[in-house]
Parts: C-alpha cells; structure tokens; sequence
C-alpha cells in the first residue's frame, strides 16, 4: 500500500503526473501493456483494483498540483527529448498507411488507430477517451443489474487502437500491406491483434467464438495441415464488412 504524498515525494525528477491504472485485480492490471511500458522506463504505478476506485477518481483529478493519469486512457505524456520527438515523427508518417488499413478492416469497433509512444514489448493495445469509461469501469458497469442502457450508450469506451512502431509484427504487416493492400493474410492477421489487445487491455470479447475458431485456424496451420481442409471446416477469419476482398496466394505460414 501506498499513499498519494509517498508517491509524490519519490517521483522521478522532471515526472509531472501521478500515474494510476484500475482493474479487476493486482494480476489484471499487472498484464497491462501500459503498465509494462512505464514500468520499464522506471516510473511508478499505483494500482486501484477496489471497484469503489472508479468513482474516486472521478472526482478526485489531482493531489498536490499534479494529475491524476489513468494509464489505460489518451493523454499520457512522457517528456522525450529532441531525437526521441523526431524519431517519433517519422515512425508516425512511415506508418500512417497502415494506421488507415486497420481503421478500414476494423471499422466501428475503433475510433481511430494511431501510432504509440509508449508501448514496449506488446504490438499494439487499446486505450479509451480520457473523459470516458475505462475498460473496468465499462465491466462494472455492465455487471448492474438495474444500469442504465441510455447512460451506457452515451459513457460507453471509444476505443483507440495504437500500434508499436519498434515491434517485429508491426513491421511485418506494414511489409505485406504495402505490397497488397488486400492481402487476406494481412487482413485475418489484424482481426487477431485486435482480440488479443481486447484482452490485453482489460476489454471482454464480443464474439469468443470467432476469436477462437481464430486461434484454431492458427493452431492448425502451425501444424502444417492442409490449408483446403482449415477453409472447408472453419468459418472465415475476416468479418463480413472484408469478406469480399480478394483472396491473396500468400500462406499464413510466411508470416511465421
């Protein structure tokens, strides 16, 4: 346990917010990408894991001069230095094609994808808007037995999807996107990274069922068995919004 003037007085010099993160649990918060990112550039989290955290933070926005910063939400800013800006600004033209290709695939179920300054080790996350649910907040909220659906509508997360420029898999599909936007691949391959940063990210899964039959189509052709057989016993990867994209005579195998 921690106090708020504890973790004031041994911030990092030059650290400006109070970083904070809720979830269901110490070991669901602590699977966050985000939290993960801060961790390894050395600043503190504190973690808020009672239900009755959510409506605290609601009116509590700062202690002593300093913000409160949900690391699950848009708006973290980190101090970087000049080369560090630049970098940054070049990651972001290089990849704004493939920014505008999730968008596409994904359509509604994201409001935007942008580039992320912070993530580390995961290849993409999503985040919510600062001013609206968190991904535990929508939890609890949707655990009331007497909730209000209008208010739900209204509050309900708008999530940004923000890819690592610095990771292998990023770099992959930006490869094969440029080379066929409509590569099949390419297309099943963001629908995955999708579920799996739902998950990540503390959100539940809207369809369990396709991501799994998505993860079975993986496990069978990690396998090696016959591509004719995996399209004749699984249902198609790509949602119907994408299904008439034409087919590309890559194999999911080139991307391992």
């Amino acid at each position: 346990m921690v106090t708020l003037k504890e973790y004031v007085a041994r911030m990092k010099e030059g650290q400006k917010d109070i970083f904070i993160i809720t979830g269901e649990s110490r070991a669901a918060v602590d699977a966050s990408p985000f939290v993960e990112a801060l961790k390894r550039k050395d600043l503190e989290v504190i973690y808020m894991v009672d239900p009755i955290d959510e409506y605290v933070i609601q009116q509590l926005k700062d202690f002593d001069g300093h913000k409160l910063k949900n690391c699950s939400k848009e708006g973290i800013d980190l101090d970087q230095n000049e080369d560090e800006k630049k970098k940054f600004e070049e990651q972001k033209a290089s990849l704004e094609g493939l920014c505008k290709l999730i968008k596409e695939v994904l359509g509604d179920k994201v409001e935007k994808v942008q580039v992320g300054q912070i993530l580390c080790e995961s290849p993409c996350a999503l985040v919510t808007g600062e001013y609206g649910w968190s991904a535990n907040m929508e939890r609890i909220m949707k655990a009331q037995a007497l909730r209000d659906s209008s208010m739900q509508n209204y509050m309900v997360s708008k999530k940004t999807m923000e890819i690592n420029p610095n990771h292998s898999i990023v770099a992959e599909l930006k490869k094969k996107s440029d080379a066929d936007r409509s590569d099949k691949t390419v297309r099943d391959l963001i629908w995955l990274l999708f579920d799996t940063a739902l998950l990540a990210s503390g959100f539940s899964l809207d369809e369990p069922s396709s991501f799994a039959s998505r993860i079975h189509r993986m496990i069978k052709l990690g396998l090696s068995i016959d591509d004719d057989k995996i399209e004749e016993e699984m249902p198609s990867l790509e949602k119907d919004t994408a299904a008439s994209a034409p087919e590309s005579s890559n194999k999911m195998e080139e991307v391992d």
